[in-house]
């Protein structure tokens, strides 16, 4: 069985978020308990799977992620990272519609080697700051918004870029606050240089201390900025470590994510169901 991983929302290899893909032969999923050992095994954020679906009217394929520890209800870059071995390998063509626990989902390749997402966009409530998030981030948040479950996440804004370059959260602390995962952003601090917000996405209660670039969170960051900057384009870079780009449109309920991704290992796994 062919397994690769795929560094998504960059151009170029190490950078990115890096996940593991395997298009599985059969018509249904492998038992869940060998799905969440190949992805403790490969134990990066998340890895995806996803079978053909023969004659379905909704969806091409199944697509379900899982990180090292859970089974996760959205997840973007390991999406493109999919649709990318898809595109790249000739398993499909056009635009992909895969069937998810977030509804159906679609992945088209433009012509410039971008690859497009449409996803929905992520219901934003007015929250209160959990007693200790400040101390277990390691700043002090303006504002706090529910992400829903979908995102599983509380999207937290800070005062400036800096201070979310700056972030060294202590990742027990923040478990016993919330165990929801925290979206740290803020402004750009210079918008010329090609993007508008800033972020970071940390989620140690599902076993990923820090996500280096999160799909899913841009489906919340999108209408939240564009409330703030009055427009529905936007770009968004995330400051890990490894760093990517999310290039994003607004439409009405869903979100257009647009990033590239490269394929950085190619191999056999002889671990088969």
């Amino acid at each position: 069985m062919r397994i690769r991983i795929v560094d998504a929302f960059t151009d170029h290899p190490f950078a990115g978020n890096p996940a593991g893909v395997l298009l599985l032969d059969a018509d249904a999923f492998p038992a869940d308990d060998w799905l969440l050992q190949v992805a403790g095994e490969l134990n990066l954020s998340e890895t995806a799977f996803a079978h053909p679906l023969a004659g379905a009217a909704d969806a091409d394929w199944a697509l379900r992620w899982f990180t090292p520890m859970t089974e996760v209800g959205l997840c973007g870059h390991a999406t493109l990272a999919t649709a990318h071995v898809m595109r790249t390998t000739g398993a499909a063509r056009g635009t992909i519609r895969f069937r998810t626990r977030a509804g159906t989902l679609s992945a088209t390749a433009d012509g410039d080697g971008t690859i497009t997402m449409d996803f929905p966009v992520a219901p934003l409530t007015a929250a209160r700051a959990p007693d200790g998030l400040a101390q277990a981030l390691g700043a002090q948040p303006l504002t706090v918004l529910d992400a829903g479950p979908d995102c599983g996440c509380l999207l937290v804004e800070v005062a400036d870029e800096a201070a979310v370059r700056g972030l060294a959260p202590d990742f027990a602390a923040l478990v016993r606050v919330t165990r929801l995962g925290v979206v740290a952003t803020a402004a750009a601090e210079d918008s010329s240089r090609g993007y508008d917000f800033v972020s970071r996405a940390f989620y140690p209660a599902a076993g990923i201390d820090e996500d280096p670039v999160t799909g899913s969170a841009h489906t919340a960051l999108a209408p939240f900025w564009s409330a703030r900057l009055g427009r529905d384009a936007l770009t968004g870079l995330q400051v890990s470590a490894r760093t990517g780009v999310v290039v994003m449109r607004l439409r009405g309920d869903r979100v257009l994510l647009t990033g590239t991704a490269v394929t950085v290992v190619d191999g056999e796994l002889h671990a088969v169901p």
